[in-house]
């Protein structure tokens, strides 16, 4: 009998925090993980040290780029064999006060923001989802934000571009389920990684944790075992769900 073909999963934005947590998480599961990072090659070599297992691999990519999420992609596909999981985890967060900031920067963070956050995500989705239907089957995991609910003052780009991948979410759910192809979505609040680390541990902190009756935020590992669980075991009549993994800190309804 001829063994088994480990599954593929792609993570974008892999080099540390949530992505990092979550290339492990699904590497101790026998998934070989293709992460992705832009710029810090360093960190992702060191993440991809981490991984137990074997197959895995690296690739470097700008995912607000089209033409880089294309040839992202194919890379994959190209040295992995097969993609079965997508997890759009990289993104940016740029504050852009609306009441302080001149035109430009406020015109440039809007770029910026929606290129990275909503655009690549979507243009991995759209590229993923066509090496998946011939088999019908995948999973892609979008990683929003409770600031897509609750609004984001000094960021609105930010907040615009969460709530945007939220929607794409559940409409790509409804296009892709007679594919078999199941679309999930984790709105995370608050989490303990290097990209939180300055309101974490300066003036701010007080008023952070106040929001929290936990008394402390999300931890990479909390978010990253539920990519792993949606990934490989949420049930297919989740597809199209939003979590919220923010401690209690913002309750919608």
């Amino acid at each position: 009998m001829a063994a088994a073909i480990s599954p593929v999963a792609l993570v974008t934005g892999a080099s540390r925090g949530i992505g990092r947590a979550a290339a492990q998480k699904l590497a101790a599961r026998g998934v070989r993980v293709a992460l992705n990072y832009h710029r810090n090659e360093a960190a992702a070599r060191e993440a991809l040290a981490s991984l137990p297992g074997t197959g895995h691999a690296i690739f470097q990519a700008d995912v607000s780029d089209p033409a880089a999420c294309a040839a992202l992609i194919d890379g994959v596909v190209a040295r992995c064999g097969r993609l079965d999981v997508l997890v759009n985890n990289a993104g940016l967060f740029e504050e852009h006060d609306p009441r302080t900031v001149d035109f430009a920067t406020w015109e440039k963070s809007w770029r910026r923001t929606m290129a990275a956050n909503l655009h690549g995500p979507a243009h991995l989705a759209f590229l993923a989802a066509q090496v998946m239907r011939p088999r019908g089957a995948g999973r892609i995991v979008n990683i929003t934000s409770r600031g897509a609910f609750r609004g984001e003052p000094t960021a609105p780009a930010y907040g615009a571009s969460k709530a945007g991948l939220n929607s794409f979410g559940q409409s790509l759910s409804k296009a892709l389920a007679p594919d078999k192809i199941y679309v999930y979505t984790i709105a995370p609040g608050w989490v303990d990684t290097d990209m939180a680390k300055d309101s974490l541990t300066g003036p701010n902190r007080a008023e952070v944790l106040a929001q929290h009756p936990l008394g402390r935020v999300a931890t990479p590992e909390e978010v990253a075992d539920t990519i792993a669980w949606l990934a490989l075991d949420a049930p297919a009549a989740m597809t199209g769900a939003i979590l919220d993994l923010n401690g209690a800190s913002y309750l919608r309804t």
